[in-house]
């Protein structure tokens, strides 16, 4: 889809991966627009401030580290975020934070806790097994995070969802 609106713009690509595209040539102010307006009509954004495209890459990493990796990193969200995106983490996290209004570490619990909802509906690992796969260092403070995001224990998460389910195929 990108590709097809650069070529109807005339220019050429480098590189056209998720969340990046490498031109050729300089882009003009009007085709700058028309290719910003031509992918969101497709529903895509073109992000050309420095900043949100960094907090792109950092959420980026961050999604793709806890929702799409077999295991979690085993050395530390810092250094792991740092070493991909080749800056130093103090200013990843300075700049997230003044955009995003959360910090970075605020952001990993919140997707943390996300793919525990995940894992518990599919009810294929126990607690203690998820509390190991995503790196918490107990059961106990996966709760206490998954309680403090959601407001309710795991196991109630889990009741719930059973209960919805049943609700559903007696109808």
């Amino acid at each position: 889809m990108v590709k097809e609106e650069l070529k109807k713009l005339g220019l050429h690509y480098v590189i056209v991966e998720l969340g990046t595209v490498e031109i050729l040539e300089d882009i003009t102010q009007k085709q700058h627009a028309q290719l910003k307006e031509n992918l969101l009509v497709s529903g895509l954004e073109l992000l050309d401030d420095k900043k949100t495209i960094l907090i792109e890459r950092i959420k980026n990493v961050i999604v793709e580290m806890i929702h799409y990796a077999d295991d979690l990193p085993p050395t530390n969200f810092s250094d792991y975020i740092s070493e991909k995106l080749h800056y130093d983490y103090t200013y990843l996290s300075n700049i997230f934070s003044e955009v995003k209004g959360i910090t970075i570490k605020q952001f990993i619990i919140i997707h943390k806790i996300e793919k525990v909802k995940e894992l518990l509906l599919y009810d294929e690992l126990n607690l203690t097994e998820i509390s190991y796969k995503l790196n918490y260092s107990s059961v106990a403070h996966l709760s206490n995070q998954f309680k403090k995001i959601t407001g309710l224990s795991p196991s109630y998460f889990k009741q719930l969802k059973k209960k919805r389910n049943n609700n559903l195929e007696n109808m």
